[in-house]
């Protein structure tokens, strides 16, 4: 048996490799399908080049965050040139635990009197 992995050495993940895993986290994926995932996810806020995303995907992949999936949709569906990929058991703790990371920075901003929604006079 493989020795256990540490999600939180993964991290913190940029936000287009976030962004990435989040779509994955949904179902499987071709590239194109994760670029306006992550923009519509985003509402434009990002938007990522085809060189960045395959960049990330090489990198996931690497990792074993992600993996190509070997079955194919209907080919009434299919384009042949696509690749499919599927977020691991590992990509999606350490998804989760980015996620966590980000909630515990967000609380901390939030309790910190300077910033609090509305409590900054102009």
């Amino acid at each position: 048996m493989p020795p256990k992995r540490d999600p939180e050495t993964h991290l913190p993940l940029t936000p287009a490799l976030f962004h990435v895993l989040v779509t994955l986290a949904d179902g499987d994926k071709h590239g194109y399908a994760i670029l306006r995932d992550v923009e519509q996810r985003t509402a434009g806020e990002v938007l990522l080049s085809t060189g960045t995303l395959y960049g990330i995907i090489k990198r996931l992949l690497a990792d074993g965050l992600i993996g190509e999936v070997r079955t194919r949709p209907a080919a009434s569906v299919d384009d042949q040139r696509r690749r499919y990929y599927r977020l691991t058991p590992f990509g999606r703790q350490v998804a989760l635990a980015e996620t966590a990371r980000l909630e515990r920075a967000s609380a901390m901003a939030r309790a910190t009197r300077g910033l609090r929604l509305g409590g900054v006079k102009a």
